[in-house]
C-alpha cells in the first residue's frame, strides 16, 4: 500500500483528485472548513444527515463542488490517536465495497496532523483491507484501495511522513501475523511456521537458523520434547537474528509461544472452540510479524527471535500428567495437566535465550485462561520483576494502541507450585492461574531481565468476528524503536 503525503491547504481539499475523500472533522473544528465542503457539511447536519458523534459517517456520490467522485465525513470523538484510528476505520468501512483505489484523508483539526495519528491511518487501511483467502478463495475480495494520500500543511509534511512509514511497516508486520494464526492447523504446521521464517529471512537479509529433533534432543530441552511427543508432526526450533548495531550491542530477545494446534493432550480439551486452539501460535506469528516490522524500518539494535513450535497431541506417546521431565535449565518438573504446554516449552526457549548474553528477553504467548478472565480482550497481561522494563512495556503499548496492563508477581504465589516429586509443578490451583504461569516462567529467567506477555485475550477474537488480531506486533515494534532510540533502556 502507498502512503503518501499531498501539501494542500482546507480551501483546495475539494479540488483534490482521488476516487474518494475523506474528510475527518470534530464539533469543534468544523469552522477550519471552507467553500463547497464548508457549505455540504453545513447543509448536511442542518438536514439531520450528520452528526458529530464519534464514528458517525456519511457517503456523498459526485457531490457538488468536490472533485473526488465520492466523499465521505466523518467524525471523531477527539483529536487524539485512538479516536483518529476509529474515525478511519468507520470511514473505510463506508468505502470497502466500492472501487475506490486512491483514498484521499483530510482532517480538520485544530493542531493539525501528528504522526501518531498517520501511524493510525495507515494501521486502520491495512485494517480494513484485509481479507484473508489463503483457504476460502470464495472469500470476498480484499478492499481496492492501494493509494492513501494525507493532505495537510506544507509544515506537516515531515511529521506526517514519519508516521506514516512507521504505520505502514507494523501495519505490514500485524497482517502478516494474522495471516500465519487465521492458517488452520494443517496449513501452518511447525514446519511451515520454519518456512516463512526462512523467507521471512531471505527476503530482508536476516538470519536464520532451524533447529529439527534431533539438535533439540542433544541441546537437552526435554520439556519442549515432552510436549512435541505426542504429535507426528514434527517439532521445530527457529532462531531469528535482526543485526542492526554493532556486535558489541547486546540484543533484545523475543520468544514466541509456537503451538500450531492445541487439544490440551491427555489433558484434552472441551470440544467446543476447540477449532481456536490453531490460534495458539500468535506469539510465534507476533514475533515474526515484528520482525518484518522492525526489518522494514532497520532500528539501530541487535534483536533475536525464538520460537519453540510443535503440536500438543494426544497419544500413545504423549506426556501423561504426573511424568515428570528435565528441562534444559536442569530443573525437573512435574506435569500435573499437560494442557499447561505453552510454558514447558517456553521454558526451554528461555533457557537457551541465556547464550545470547541478552538486555532483555521478552517471551509472549496466549498462555492462560486466566488471564483473559482476569482482563478480557482489551488489554494483554504484563508480567515484570523489573519496574523499569515493564513501564517501557507499558508505555509503548499505549503510543501503539495495543494496550497492556501489568500483574502482580508476588513471591507468595509460588506455593501454588510446589511439587512433592520434582523441583517444580507445571500448574497451581485455579486461582491466579496467569500470575502462577508466569512465576514457573520466572524460575528460568534469573539471569536477564524478563517480561512475560499474556496474550490469550488479545491474539485472536471469536464469535463471528473470529479471526487473528496481530497483536501485540505494534507493541513490541515501539517498544523497539524506542529503545533504539534511548539505547540506556534496554
Amino acid at each position: 500500500m502507498d502512503f503518501r503525503f499531498q501539501s494542500a491547504s482546507p480551501a483546495s481539499w475539494a479540488d483534490v483528485a482521488a476516487d474518494a475523500l475523506v474528510v475527518v472533522v470534530t464539533s469543534q473544528t468544523q469552522r477550519k472548513l471552507e467553500g463547497a465542503l464548508a457549505t455540504l457539511l453545513k447543509e448536511a447536519v442542518a438536514q439531520g444527515d450528520f452528526e458529530f458523534k464519534a464514528g458517525r459517517t456519511l457517503y456523498m456520490h459526485r457531490a457538488a463542488g468536490v472533485k473526488a467522485v465520492r466523499l465521505v465525513w466523518v467524525a471523531a470523538a477527539d483529536e487524539s490517536p485512538k479516536a483518529a484510528r476509529a474515525a478511519f476505520a468507520a470511514a473505510f468501512g463506508a468505502l470497502k465495497q466500492g472501487g475506490t483505489r486512491h483514498v484521499a484523508v483530510a482532517a480538520a483539526w485544530e493542531a493539525g496532523w501528528q504522526p501518531a495519528q498517520a501511524e493510525a491511518l495507515a494501521a486502520a487501511a491495512a485494517e480494513a483491507a484485509y481479507v484473508y483467502r489463503h483457504t476460502k478463495p470464495s472469500a470476498p475480495k480484499p478492499a481496492a484501495w492501494t493509494k492513501i494520500t494525507v493532505l495537510g500543511e506544507k509544515a506537516e509534511a515531515k511529521g506526517v511522513q514519519e508516521g506514516l512509514t512507521r504505520g505502514a511497516a507494523i501495519s505490514a508486520g500485524v497482517t502478516f501475523a494474522r495471516e500465519l494464526a487465521n492458517r488452520p492447523g494443517n496449513h501452518c504446521t511447525p514446519t511451515v511456521l520454519a518456512e516463512e521464517a526462512r523467507a521471512l529471512a531471505e527476503e530482508y537479509g536476516l538470519k536464520v537458523e532451524v533447529l529439527d529433533r534431533k539438535a533439540v534432543e542433544k541441546l537437552g530441552m526435554g520439556a519442549f520434547l515432552a510436549v512435541a511427543r505426542g504429535s507426528e508432526e514434527p517439532l521445530r526450533f527457529i532462531v531469528l537474528r535482526y543485526d542492526g548495531a554493532p556486535r558489541s550491542k547486546a540484543p533484545i530477545v523475543l520468544v514466541g509461544k509456537g503451538i500450531t494446534f492445541d487439544t490440551g493432550g491427555i489433558s484434552i480439551k472441551p470440544a467446543a472452540e476447540m477449532d481456536e486452539m490453531k490460534f495458539d501460535m500468535g506469539g510465534a506469528a507476533s514475533v515474526l510479524g515484528t520482525f518484518r516490522a522492525i526489518a522494514e524500518l532497520k532500528p539501530k539494535l541487535n534483536l533475536v527471535g525464538l520460537i519453540p513450535a510443535c503440536e500438543n497431541m494426544p497419544d500413545g506417546k504423549a506426556v501423561k500428567p504426573g511424568d515428570v521431565v528435565t528441562s534444559l535449565s536442569g530443573q525437573t518438573i512435574e506435569i500435573l495437566n499437560t494442557d499447561a504446554e505453552g510454558r514447558l516449552i517456553l521454558c526451554d526457549a528461555l533457557t537457551y535465550a541465556e547464550r545470547f548474553k541478552p538486555a532483555a528477553v521478552i517471551d509472549i504467548a496466549t498462555l492462560t485462561g486466566a488471564c483473559v478472565i482476569a482482563l478480557g480482550h482489551h488489554r494483554s497481561g504484563l508480567f515484570s520483576p523489573d519496574d523499569e522494563l515493564a513501564a517501557a512495556l507499558q508505555a509503548s503499548g499505549d503510543k501503539a494502541l495495543d494496550p497492556c496492563w501489568r500483574m502482580p508477581l508476588d513471591e507468595e504465589y509460588d506455593e501454588a507450585l510446589k511439587s512433592n516429586f520434582a523441583d517444580v509443578a507445571n500448574v497451581g490451583g485455579r486461582a491466579a492461574g496467569s500470575v502462577t504461569a508466569a512465576m514457573f516462567l520466572r524460575k528460568f529467567t534469573g539471569k536477564y531481565r524478563w517480561a512475560h506477555l499474556d496474550i490469550a485475550g488479545s491474539a485472536w477474537k471469536g464469535g463471528p468476528a473470529k479471526g487473528a488480531t496481530g497483536r501485540p506486533v505494534p507493541l513490541l515494534t515501539h517498544y523497539l524503536l524506542d529503545t533504539a532510540a534511548a539505547p540506556s533502556r534496554a
